[in-house]
C-alpha cells in the first residue's frame, strides 16, 4: 500500500522526553531482542502519511454513516487530526493553541462514546474537553481546578450521563538531571480522578467525584498515563510505566481498590503503554495493550475473563507507540472491527482484528 511505504522510511522524530517516560532506556530496541520475546507479525493494513511535526499521542474512532473515523491527539500543534478510519488518508485538523473552549494546550489523551461525544485531556492545559461529533463543537471544559498533570483517560455511560476518569501524573518537581521527582507511595492517593458529566436543559456540566490510587508498595502507581475499564468484570487496568519499579498493567476494581493482581509482568520488557479491549457479544474477549520499544511495538493480548496472556503480535514498521484504540464494531473495510495504534510520534497505524485473530490463532468473537 502506499501509505504504508510512505510511512515505513520516515524518520522517527525526536521530542522532549515527557513525565510518564519516567526510566526508560533510550536503546532499548526491539530489533536487538527480539528472539527472546514470542511474537507474530501481522501487517498493517495501513499507515497513515508521516507528520513528523505532529507529535501523534492517542487515537480513538467512531462510526459516522456507518463508516469509521479516527481522531488522533497531536501533542504539538495542539490539535485534533481527523482521518479516514478505512483508508488513512488525513482529512482535517481540529483546534488550535489556547485556553479558550475549543483550543488545546499539549492534548494528549482522548476517547470517544456513543458515536456522539470525543473528550480529550489537555495536559498543559491541566483539562479535559468535551466536544460533539463529528463536527468536534466543543461543549465543555473541566477539572482544571483539580489536574496537575493528566495524561489518560476512560470514559463510561452513567445515568443519563458520563462518567470520565483521568490519570494524573503530578510530580515533585525536577531533581539535578532533570528528571521527574516521583511523590512518595503516600502522596499517590490522586493519581486518578473521578468526575460525572451530566446535561441538564440543553447544558453540560462536570463535578467531581473523588480521587483514588493505592498507596502500598504493591498496588500505588508511580507513573501512570493510559488506563481503560471493564464494566462487565469491575475492572480497571492502569498501566504502570515505572520501569525501575516494574512496567506492567495493575488492576483496580471501577470503585477505585487495587485488586491485588498485577498484568504482564512477565511479558513486557520496555514500557507499558496503551490499553484496549476487544469486547465479544458472549462476554469472552482480548486485551491489547502496546510495550513501547522504540523501534517497534510489541502488542500483548491477554484473555478478558482470566487476565492470561494469550499471545503477542508486531506490525511491519509500528513502532514507539503511545496511545491505542479498539473498535470491535468495525464497517465494510473492518468487518471483524480494527485495532488502531499510534506510530513514532508521526502517524497511526490501523490493523485488521481478522489479521491479528488468524495470526494468533485466537477463536472467532462470541455471540451472545
Amino acid at each position: 500500500m502506499l501509505l504504508l511505504a510512505a510511512c515505513a522510511t520516515a524518520p522517527h522524530a525526536a521530542y522532549e522526553k515527557e513525565g510518564d517516560e519516567k526510566g526508560k532506556d533510550d536503546s532499548l530496541l526491539f530489533s536487538d531482542r527480539q528472539a527472546g520475546i514470542p511474537h507474530v507479525l501481522v501487517k498493517e493494513a495501513w499507515v497513515s502519511v508521516a507528520q513528523p511535526e505532529d507529535n501523534v499521542d492517542s487515537p480513538a474512532s467512531w462510526l459516522q454513516d456507518g463508516k469509521l473515523m479516527v481522531a488522533a491527539t497531536a501533542k504539538s500543534i495542539d490539535r485534533l487530526i481527523i482521518y479516514d478510519g478505512d483508508t488513512g488518508e488525513r482529512l482535517r485538523t481540529v483546534g488550535g493553541s489556547g485556553k479558550a473552549l475549543g483550543q488545546l494546550s499539549r492534548p494528549n489523551g482522548i476517547a470517544t462514546i456513543e458515536d456522539r461525544y470525543a473528550f480529550v485531556v489537555e495536559r498543559d492545559n491541566h483539562r479535559v474537553q468535551m466536544f460533539a461529533l463529528p463536527g468536534f463543537q466543543p461543549l465543555l471544559a473541566f477539572a482544571e481546578a483539580d489536574l496537575v498533570q493528566p495524561y489518560g483517560l476512560w470514559v463510561r455511560k452513567l445515568g443519563s450521563g458520563f462518567e470520565v476518569i483521568v490519570s494524573d501524573n503530578y510530580t515533585l518537581g525536577e531533581d539535578a538531571s532533570g528528571e521527574d521527582i516521583t511523590p512518595p507511595l503516600a502522596a499517590l492517593d490522586k493519581r486518578l480522578r473521578r468526575y460525572e458529566v451530566v446535561q441538564v436543559d440543553g447544558k453540560w456540566s462536570a463535578r467531581s467525584r473523588g480521587h483514588f490510587g493505592d498507596t502500598s508498595a504493591a498496588g500505588a502507581i508511580r507513573v501512570v498515563e493510559s488506563l481503560f475499564g471493564d464494566e462487565a468484570n469491575n475492572r480497571l487496568l492502569i498501566a504502570e510505566e515505572d520501569v525501575a519499579t516494574g512496567t506492567r498493567l495493575r488492576e483496580y476494581t471501577l470503585d477505585g481498590k487495587y485488586a491485588g493482581r498485577d498484568v504482564g509482568a512477565g511479558n513486557y520488557q520496555a514500557q507499558a503503554e496503551g490499553i484496549a479491549l476487544m469486547r465479544c457479544d458472549d462476554g469472552s474477549g482480548w486485551w491489547v495493550a502496546s510495550d513501547q520499544f522504540d523501534d517497534r511495538t510489541v502488542f500483548h493480548l491477554f484473555d478478558r475473563r482470566t487476565l492470561q496472556h494469550a499471545g503477542s503480535f508486531v506490525g511491519k514498521v509500528t513502532g514507539l507507540t503511545d496511545g491505542v484504540w479498539l473498535d470491535e464494531r468495525g464497517d465494510a473495510r473492518f468487518p471483524q472491527g480494527v485495532f488502531y495504534a499510534s506510530h513514532l510520534d508521526v502517524a497511526v497505524s490501523a490493523f485488521d482484528w481478522r489479521d491479528i485473530a488468524r495470526a494468533l490463532s485466537l477463536p472467532a468473537c462470541g455471540k451472545a
